[in-house]
């Protein structure tokens, strides 16, 4: 009877122990590091890129407006000619 007795008190707190169990898995995301998130060198070719439109712009803004104003005749002046040598 003592060993139905305890079995019974070990199975009770096993059931206990199971109904209370939380979940072990960890479903959040994984922590993110900065300096991986914050691509540097992605932003710098992009800065580098917007620079070059930049000016390409500027260039044909002035040229726009020189053909404005010389009412769409071409200066001969700026042409540079160059040798094929």
């Amino acid at each position: 009877m003592q060993g139905q007795r305890t079995w019974e008190k070990a199975y009770q707190h096993h059931r206990r122990k199971v109904q209370d169990a939380q979940p072990l898995v960890d479903t959040r995301a994984p922590l993110s590091l900065s300096h991986l998130c914050l691509k540097l060198k992605k932003l710098k070719l992009e800065e580098e890129r917007l620079a070059v439109i930049d000016r390409d712009n500027r260039l044909l803004l002035e040229r726009v407006s020189c053909i404005m104003r010389t009412r769409g005749q071409t200066e001969r002046n700026n042409c540079t000619c160059k040798s094929r040598n």
